[in-house]
């Protein structure tokens, strides 16, 4: 068990019937358990070239932009739709309770610039795969995706590229 597994709870039945959600936001309020859970979402990563860490919305941005600063790089958003002010590319995609949009600002990223896509939890799959969909049509070299918890019952990473290296710091 990591140093900040107990940090996080279980809230049920949100934000729909059925649902389990992992709640970050007492790890997020302490200062000892949030650094040690951005030190092991950067330590794979850290003799990696990563131009840009590319966080979603909206705990991604939190933990992504964190990331970026422990990785000495710089953090792009990728947004629900209408947040963005300048022009933006969007990918629809499928969640374990609906559908949703994302969006990126199209001069985001330049061609051949080396990302980490980073979320706070990977379940199906839909939203990192959707974000991996935006990278690719602005060029990005997509490095890996990694994220604070995977939760393994709902089998995303049978949909993730066996290519392309996704870590999970905790499992559920």
């Amino acid at each position: 068990m990591s140093d900040f597994q107990h940090l996080i709870r279980d809230i049920a039945n949100f934000p729909a019937p059925g649902i389990v959600f992992k709640d970050i936001t007492p790890l997020l309020g302490d200062r000892e358990g949030f650094a040690a859970a951005i030190r092991a979402l950067a330590e794979p990563w850290r003799d990696q070239r990563i131009d840009r860490v590319v966080g979603v919305e909206s705990r991604g941005f939190i933990i992504g932009a964190a990331l970026a600063r422990e990785l000495d790089t710089g953090f792009v958003p990728i947004r629900k739709p209408g947040k963005l002010p300048a022009t933006t590319i969007a990918q629809d995609y499928a969640l374990e309770y609906g559908k949703d949009r994302i969006e990126i600002h199209a001069d985001a990223i330049t061609p051949g610039q080396r990302v980490l896509l980073v979320d706070d939890v990977f379940a199906t799959g839909g939203t990192l795969l959707a974000a991996r969909t935006l990278l690719d049509r602005l060029g990005a070299e997509v490095v890996a995706a990694t994220v604070l918890i995977e939760i393994t019952a709902l089998a995303g990473r049978e949909r993730w590229p066996e290519s392309l290296p996704l870590q999970a710091v905790l499992s559920y």
